[in-house]
């Protein structure tokens, strides 16, 4: 049994979701395009870290196969000629069951390409494949050709019903419905900085992935700082500003300095350096409330029955906030929502006046909603035993 398409630990998402498998699995290998990255935090205690080389982003390869896709689209030769060279060596080592932790990686450009091609590999060779805790954009599944590839899973587990029913919908028989695993990371005892984190402190959590979705340039991080200054201005409440992911090309510090910067001199902010999903979780689950656009920060949040408001760009949140609350109206304010600089301000005063019951209710359900998640290590093992 192994994993694979695990992009590297400084998406602290998928972090949590190689510790998490991995606590119910055991001790397997995993094919990681970062390698260094996971060893930086520590990933290497909980699984057998494997190098993928895939082509390096700017460099030949990487334009040839982007040209040629863009060209000839996806399925041309010189992308399945590049990719499948690139994977070759993984396949030929995969035995009885590979299990796909890219999460929502068919919601991205190219990826469901590349996933199929891998998938296709593995079965041609008998292994069983499983896409694990996915999130799918329903519209994808009109794509006559991802559903043929979804259909080689000899598993799928959809991490919340809104992707599960797409999946059913679109006659697959081969889907069941598990919270993400992410929600089973246990958190890493840390010190708090001095006067923060006494159940009086906001969360708060922005990337720069949901600005590519705002309808107005600018949006989000006028609606952030507005936020931050209405919360100051209007509560006793201190602020933490977390970053969940760190990639040179996605980093969610970036925005979160421009925060800091513009109410660095309050007193009452603090900026939270980078560190491993576990270390975030334990800022995070101390918070009194969290505001977060990041799945796994919200994750994080949600498990540790902490009042959480998310900001969404995708299916993901929307589906995650309706299987706990029955609803993800309030719950979850899609980016693409956002019209004014206070739409955020009036979102959050909704959570701050609803937290103490979302608090309980968060309270009352999650200790089976973990165990749910806990049980998808069942299902798995059993493909094992099918001959």
């Amino acid at each position: 049994m192994l994993l694979y398409f695990h992009g590297g630990s400084k998406n602290h998402g998928c972090e949590a979701i190689i510790r998490s498998i991995s606590s119910v699995l055991g001790y397997i290998d995993c094919y990681t395009f970062e390698k260094s990255d996971d060893l930086q935090y520590g990933l290497d205690a909980c699984v057998n870290l494997k190098q993928i080389d895939k082509y390096k982003r700017g460099s030949l390869t990487h334009i040839a196969v982007y040209a040629a896709n863009k060209v000839l689209g996806a399925g041309n030769f010189v992308m399945n000629g590049v990719l499948s060279k690139i994977y070759k060596d993984f396949i030929n080592q995969a035995s009885d069951v590979a299990i796909s932790v890219g999460g929502d990686t068919y919601c991205y450009k190219n990826s469901p390409e590349e996933l199929a091609l891998i998938n296709k590999g593995l079965n041609d060779k008998g292994v069983k494949t499983v896409l694990l805790g996915c999130s799918v954009e329903p519209s994808l599944l009109n794509n006559k050709a991802v559903v043929e590839d979804m259909k080689r899973y000899a598993l799928i587990t959809a991490r919340e019903s809104i992707t599960y029913e797409a999946l059913l919908d679109a006659g697959l028989t081969n889907v069941a419905l598990y919270p993400d695993s992410a929600f089973m990371l246990k958190k890493q005892e840390t010190e708090y900085p001095e006067g923060f984190f006494d159940n009086n402190t906001v969360g708060i959590n922005v990337s720069p992935l949901i600005m590519r979705y705002e309808k107005e340039q600018g949006i989000a991080i006028k609606n952030y700082i507005s936020l931050v200054n209405h919360i100051l201005k209007t509560t006793d409440l201190k602020v933490a500003l977390i970053p969940h992911v760190v990639w040179a090309h996605d980093d969610d510090r970036k925005p979160l300095s421009e925060i800091y910067n513009e109410v660095k001199d309050t007193g009452r902010v603090i900026y939270i350096e980078d560190n491993n999903c576990m270390a975030l979780k334990s800022y995070i689950s101390a918070c009194r409330m969290f505001i977060g656009a990041r799945t796994h920060a919200t994750i994080a949040a949600y498990s540790s029955c902490v009042p959480t408001l998310v900001v969404g760009y995708s299916i993901k949140a929307k589906g995650i906030a309706k299987d706990l609350f029955n609803t993800y109206d309030n719950y979850c304010l899609p980016v693409q929502a956002l019209e004014s600089s206070d739409d955020l301000i009036r979102a959050f005063e909704w959570l701050k006046e609803n937290e103490d019951g979302i608090r309980t209710h968060l309270t009352g359900i999650m200790p089976d909603y973990i165990k749910r998640a806990q049980n998808v290590a069942e299902e798995i093992k059993k493909l094992q035993e099918i001959k």
